[in-house]
């Protein structure tokens, strides 16, 4: 593992606390069925989306496991269409209904282990709904505002997201693990947005080593080798 070279972890929750007061999770959700579906609709989309379709369209509609199986999925993939990718979605949201009604008995589980083998479910949903749902901090989920955060303020030197909430995981007591992602998702909305660096309203603006301020490089744009790649 890479040294990292950045601002302490103390330091930027302890300032970010100080700012901001977020929800466990940004996702509205009545259920963990509800929250499961909606970390799934949240890929490559927005928050403020995924509430307006979940809370709109879903919910009034779809309460348990079998009402997701019980339509056709062109349905549903209607009703997700405005979240992009609305076929993958789709499939992995039946897939994954159809596993907790053979498995579990339409109920969602509580380990890290069962949720992976969910279709759909990757560590940063089952995180999210561990955290949320059953106050069980078993990781650290990691979205593009954790990992670009985490890059500019020198808390992981990776790309990769799985090697940077290794990296978190490391700096982060685990009763501030969920603070972790709330947090750094607020100020990365707020003002260390994707496409600026607003240092100049921002608390670390003169110990970020990606600091504007001070003159410094991005942290968190990728090498030209991995541009090529991807």
């Amino acid at each position: 593992m890479r040294r990292r070279t950045g601002i302490p972890m103390a330091t930027v929750l302890r300032k970010l606390e100080k700012i901001y007061h977020p929800p466990k999770t940004f996702l509205h959700y009545r259920t963990p069925l509800d929250l499961l579906v909606a970390v799934i609709l949240s890929a490559q989309c927005t928050d403020k989306r995924v509430n307006i379709v979940t809370e709109k369209i879903l919910y009034p509609k779809y309460r348990t496991v079998k009402d997701y199986l019980r339509v056709p999925v062109e349905q549903l993939e209607e009703d997700i269409h405005s979240c992009g990718t609305y076929r993958m979605k789709a499939k992995s949201i039946r897939g994954m209904c159809a596993m907790l009604l053979e498995k579990h008995r339409g109920q969602v589980p509580d380990t890290m282990e069962e949720l992976l083998e969910l279709p759909g479910v990757g560590r940063k949903t089952a995180s999210v709904i561990l955290s949320a749902v059953f106050n069980k901090n078993l990781g650290i989920a990691v979205d593009t505002h954790v990992q670009r955060l985490a890059q500019r303020l020198g808390l992981s030197s990776h790309h990769n997201p799985n090697k940077i909430e290794l990296d978190l995981m490391q700096a982060a007591p685990l009763r501030r693990w969920r603070d972790v992602t709330v947090l750094l998702i607020s100020h990365g909305r707020a003002v260390c947005t994707a496409r600026n660096r607003n240092c100049g309203a921002c608390v670390f603006a003169t110990q970020c080593p990606s600091s504007l301020v001070l003159g410094r490089k991005d942290m968190a744009k990728p090498k030209k080798s991995m541009r090529r790649r991807t």
